[in-house]
């Protein structure tokens, strides 16, 4: 098939396949009016652009699950390029860059950056395990309910006419106790976040200030620009002194990127029979291993403990693992992959 034909599939180092890395990446954290004009001109100027971001995206959202995954010793191309970047002060979400071509093993690998919420350690290679335990939520004196990512700064300050809280640092939650005499506000970063009744999330990091909001509507106020409203669904995402970047909240993004909520595993180079007992004694939904091979693939890496179907998936979509789906009784997993 010749190169220029739109179903073609991007050869290593393809400058069409960099390119549209790059575009999915500002349309994830949404697109100024100046870069809508030139993405369009972009996917007009030739009919393998569209194909090729088209293949990137769906590659993206079958893969978007692997954001934590990385086999020790698996056959198949290692996804550490699919984990979070785990440097303090990271964009949320800065760059994909495709770096392999359409293959059976992994359709295409991205270079992801995103925020963390623990600095980077070495890899010490000893199998184990450790339960991150979900931030505690704080009941606040009005009846919200406060949830602070590990390493926020929250500062509370509420008066008779006014309810105020200060994200000095990090990342926090908020379910917002209905109050129409009393205004719940938000400041972090020169950024005010406005609400009666909602459930939003505000996050600063050195480079910006993101809100996405998760029930009900805010009303977002920088130094720049009058007031915008934003309501459930809804991202939006401030520099320093700039103006709003607004945008979809995607639903599997914004499960991704507050997957901190939750009660959450980390392995290191632990095999994965002893995996799935972590993932046993604590969800109704028993997998099992249902050869030797499978059992001693070793995993590494931070999961959701209450998802043991989404690391099923993960494990049968690319790291060689078969998943055979009773109707009652265990998942099993057996081996695809020679070993």
């Amino acid at each position: 098939m010749a190169a220029s034909d739109p179903l073609s599939a991007p050869s290593p180092g393809d400058p069409v396949a960099v390119e549209a890395g790059v575009w999915l990446a500002r349309r994830d954290r949404g697109l100024t009016a100046a870069e809508q004009d030139a993405f369009l001109q972009w996917l007009r100027a030739d009919p393998r652009h569209r194909a090729v971001l088209a293949r990137l995206d769906r590659t993206w959202t079958v893969l978007d699950s692997l954001a934590a995954w990385q086999p020790a010793d698996g056959a198949r191309p290692n996804p550490d390029l699919l984990a979070p970047a785990r440097t303090r002060g990271a964009p949320r979400l800065a760059w994909f860059a495709a770096l392999a071509g359409v293959g059976a093993a992994a359709a295409i690998a991205f270079l992801v950056w995103r925020a963390p919420s623990t600095p980077v350690e070495a890899s010490s290679g000893v199998p184990s395990v450790r339960v991150i335990a979900r931030p505690e939520p704080q009941a606040l004196a009005d009846g919200s309910v406060a949830e602070l990512n590990h390493g926020g700064n929250l500062e509370v300050v509420f008066a008779a006419a006014e309810r105020r809280v200060r994200l000095r640092e990090g990342e926090v939650h908020l379910t917002v106790a209905k109050d129409a005499a009393r205004p719940f506000v938000v400041e972090a970063g020169g950024v005010t976040v406005r609400a009666l009744g909602t459930a939003f999330n505000v996050r600063r990091d050195r480079d910006a200030v993101d809100v996405i909001v998760t029930e009900g509507r805010v009303q977002l106020e920088s130094t720049a620009g009058s007031p915008v409203p934003l309501g459930a669904g809804e991202r939006a995402r401030v520099a320093p002194g700039g103006r709003p970047v607004l945008g979809q909240a995607d639903p599997a993004a914004v499960a991704r990127e507050l997957a901190w909520r939750a009660v959450r595993l980390e392995f290191e180079a632990l095999p994965l029979e002893a995996v799935i007992v972590e993932f046993n004694l604590r969800n109704a939904r028993q997998l099992a291993i249902g050869d030797p091979a499978a059992g001693r693939v070793k995993v590494a890496g931070t999961f959701r403990a209450d998802e043991p179907e989404a690391f099923a998936r993960l494990l049968e979509a690319s790291f060689g693992i078969a998943v055979e789906r009773a109707a009652a009784g265990p998942w099993v997993l057996r081996s695809a992959v020679p070993r």
